[in-house]
Order: structure tokens, then C-alpha cells, then sequence
């Protein structure tokens, strides 16, 4: 994206599509005289006060044409969003109306925003930081209380104040250790190492906390992801459909329906599940078929909980057992593994050959067990709400990786104090961990961090 703060930009800032109204954002220094140009009514926006809303109409300058009434609010410089000035014209939702408005705001010299332009610049007249910045897009695609809750932290400003305090920490260590190669010459000590040690520990544990709070800020934002795992036929498709309690999927006596994953959330208790729905695991030659294993694998490894999904009115191969196995020993302690057995309400024949441990029994069918599994899907969900000793929980993986980085470099410039080198070297790895803490709030990101944050944002924000 390239910033022309001199642009008057202009956007459609709601939902496009048939609605009660539409917002129509003008931000830059020619904002008023473009708003004038096609507003009448009692007041120009010109002339008025800010944070003020004027009615009227907005017409076509050329044809003299009415296209709507609407409400004009009027925001001015600084105290506006994005710190220019900014006028939004509120008319009556709808595809033609919104879009004849925008047309005439281009014609009067307007340039259509970027994705996340008005944020941009925002974030460049240090109405918010980058962190801020990034919570606006986060509350917009919340969907839960949990992950707005944490947004809203988020952009109240929370986590900037931590990094901000932990930066000062850093800066006030790294200042003393500089300071004090001014008087190596005369073999003057202004710090002792003993003290270094113990604040360059304590900063590090603080940034390590933070970090490990995105094990639960990653489960808040994206929901637990839940990997329906089986045989072909065992019942994944009929257990997805009676979760969401529609036919969302495919179900079929044959076996090996399910070529590709198919992805749905539910909301149970204010948490998130993001189910996945696979292919049967078996042996097959079928090329779609196997394709749709290879996807089950990524599920399987990208899922924090396994549904593994056994078919009650069958007794189960070797080949079977050892798929089952070989499954459970490999994730047994990085993922949730809960055994369903399917078909409770037929005579079964199943057998338990490797003791499974509480199996939840459930119909498809009939909705046995259902609840009870919702219910066990809460309980293991808790474990992933209670990683996090910061005052904050991060949702960004860009945050978490900044803070590993400056972790090392803390951890780095520790380990030369230990060692009884030159303060001098400690001091580069702290400017480093500086520079990282900074990428989170803006002080230090690279233009091309700062593109792709902003283009993932929608248009009009």
C-alpha cells in the first residue's frame, strides 16, 4: 500500500448489500468541500462544529438529481478516527444508492480507500499503535465473548502498556550497561552483574508469560479445533450433522463418501468448536480417495481435539487396532483423544481390545450420548484456559513470535553477563530484544509487516 497522506480517500464502511443504512466514509484534507459538493442541507460541513450531524439530502451536482436523504456527521482534525478530517454520509442501505454516493465522491476527486486504509492512518497519526490497530479488525471478526473481550483489551491499550513497560525496562538495563563502558577505562563498576542478572531474569520470565498466553489467545480468536477421525462408514458425517443440527454433510451407506474435509463451528457455552469432518482412514488405490487421507492427516495434526469414532456394530481388524494405536501413541500427549462408539441403539458386537478408557456411547440415529459429549468437549476444552500468568492474554501469532525473538535476546544478553563478558555485547542483544517489543506496537515495523497487517483488513475500516 502506498500512504499519499495529502489523497482524500473514500469508502462504503458497512456491509455491502440491501440493509437499514449505509455508511459512506470520507477522510483527507479536501473531505468537507467533496461532502459540500453533493450535500444539501442546513448546514455545510465546512461551517459545522465537529462531531456534529446535519440532515439533508445528497444530490447529483450534474444532473441536480436527488439520490437520497441522509445524515452527514461532521468529525474534525485531530479528533477524528483517523486524526484528519472526516465526514460520513448515512443513507439508506442498498446497492444502487450506496454506490451512486460513492461514484459522485470519486468524480469530485475522492480515491477509493485500501483495505484497512482509514485504520492506517489512524495508526500513522498516532491515533492508535499497531497493536490497537490490529484489535479493530479482531472485534470486527469476533465470535464469541471470550475473543471480543480479549479485542477489546486489546485495543483499550492493555497489551501496548505492558510492552511499553517492558521496553522501558529493557532500555533502563541496556542504558546502565552502555553508561558504564564510559568508565571501563578508569575500571569505575556502576552495575553490579549479580543486579543485571536478577532484572534481565525477571523481564525475561514476564516477556515468556506474555508469550505463553497465546496457547489460549489462539484458542479464543480461532475457536478449539476438532478433528472427527474413523473408519469410513463409522458415523463422522451423521455426528457432524447432528452437532450442527442441519444436513451439512453427506451421508452414505458407501463407503469413502467423504473425499475432502469439511469445516463448521458450534458455540457451546460461549466456546467456539471448529469441527472437521475427514475422510475414512483405510488403504485405497481411488486417487480422490486418497487425496481426502492426505487432507485427514492435516486436520488430524492442526486439531487440538481428536473425535476418534468407532463404529459400535463391529468388531474391529488387526489392521484397524493398529491404526488406532499407532494414532494414540503419537498425539497421546499434544492433543485430546476421546473415543465415541457409535450405533448405541442397535444389539452391537463391539469389543474393547484396547481398553479404552470411559468411551462416550452415542446414537446418531437417536441422539444418545450427544449431550454427553458436549459436555466432555467443555471439560477438555478448560485445560486451554488456564496457560496464561500475563495480565493479558495475545491472540496474534505475529505477537507471540515477536516476543520468542526478544526472549531469546534477553536470554542471550543474560547468558553474556553470566559469562563475565563486556556489557557491550550484552547491550546489542537487548537493542535487538528493544526492536522486537517495538514491532509489536509500531515503533519498529518494517513497512512490509505493516502491508500485510492493513490488507487483511475489509474496505471502509
Amino acid at each position: 500500500m502506498v500512504y499519499q497522506s495529502h489523497d482524500t480517500i473514500a469508502a462504503i464502511a458497512t456491509p455491502i448489500g440491501v440493509g437499514g443504512i449505509s455508511v459512506i466514509r470520507i477522510s483527507g484534507p479536501a473531505a468537507f468541500n467533496m461532502a459540500d459538493a453533493v450535500f444539501r442541507g442546513s448546514a455545510a460541513a465546512k461551517d459545522s462544529v465537529s462531531h456534529s450531524i446535519h440532515y439533508g439530502s445528497v444530490v447529483d451536482p450534474v444532473s441536480r438529481e436527488t439520490i437520497d436523504t441522509i445524515l452527514l456527521s461532521v468529525f474534525r482534525n485531530p479528533n477524528s478516527y483517523t486524526g484528519e478530517d472526516i465526514v460520513e454520509l448515512s443513507s439508506h442501505g442498498g446497492y444502487y444508492v450506496s454506490q451512486k454516493i460513492l461514484l459522485l465522491l470519486y468524480h469530485m476527486g475522492a480515491r477509493p480507500a485500501e483495505p484497512g486504509e482509514f485504520t492506517l492512518r489512524a495508526f500513522l497519526n498516532g491515533k492508535l499503535d499497531l497493536a490497537q490497530a490490529e484489535a479493530v479488525a479482531d472485534i470486527i471478526h469476533s465470535k464469541t465473548e471470550r475473543a471480543h473481550k480479549a479485542s477489546v483489551e486489546q485495543l483499550s491499550g492493555k497489551l501496548s502498556a505492558i510492552v511499553k513497560d517492558l521496553r522501558e525496562e529493557i532500555l533502563n538495563i541496556c542504558s546502565l550497561l552502555e553508561l558504564e563502558l564510559d568508565f571501563s577505562q578508569e575500571g569505575i563498576a556502576l552495575t553490579d552483574k549479580n543486579t543485571v542478572v536478577e532484572k534481565l531474569l525477571r523481564v525475561e520470565k514476564s516477556v515468556n508469560n506474555l508469550s505463553a498466553s497465546y496457547r489460549e489467545g489462539k484458542i479464543i480468536k480461532e475457536g478449539i479445533r476438532v478433528a472427527l477421525v474413523g473408519k469410513p462408514n463409522a458415523g463422522k458425517s451423521s455426528l457432524l450433522n447432528v452437532l450442527l443440527m442441519e444436513e451439512r454433510a453427506i451421508v452414505s451407506e458407501i463407503a469413502g463418501t467423504t473425499r475432502d474435509t469439511i469445516e463448521e463451528s458450534i458455540l457451546l457455552d460461549g466456546v467456539e468448536f471448529v469441527f472437521n469432518d475427514t475422510a475414512g482412514l483405510r488403504e485405497s488405490i481411488d486417487t480422490l480417495e486418497l487425496e481426502g487421507i492426505k487432507r485427514t492427516s492435516r486436520a488430524i495434526e492442526g486439531a487440538d481435539v481428536i473425535l476418534l469414532l468407532l463404529d459400535g456394530s463391529l468388531n474391529h481388524s488387526p489392521e484397524d487396532l493398529n491404526f488406532y494405536n499407532d494414532l494414540i501413541e503419537k498425539y497421546r500427549n499434544s492433543k485430546s483423544i476421546l473415543w465415541l462408539i457409535n450405533k448405541s441403539d442397535i444389539k452391537t458386537k463391539f469389543v474393547n481390545p484396547l481398553g479404552i478408557d470411559n468411551p462416550i456411547w452415542i446414537s446418531c440415529k437417536t441422539h444418545e450420548g450427544i449431550n454427553a459429549l458436549k459436555k466432555r468437549l467443555l471439560e477438555t476444552s478448560l485445560p486451554h484456559y488456564d496457560s496464561a500468568a500475563a495480565s493479558v492474554t495475545i491472540t496474534s501469532g505475529r505477537h507471540r513470535d515477536a516476543l520468542e525473538k526478544a526472549s531469546l535476546s534477553i536470554g542471550s544478553a543474560r547468558k553474556t553477563i553470566e559469562g563475565g563478558l563486556g556489557g557491550d555485547f550484552a547491550a546489542v542483544d537487548l537493542r535487538g530484544a528493544l526492536n522486537y517489543l517495538g514491532e509489536i506496537i509500531g515503533i519498529t515495523t518494517p513497512d512490509d509487516i505493516l502491508n500485510n497487517i492493513f490488507s487483511n483488513f475489509c474496505i471502509g475500516k
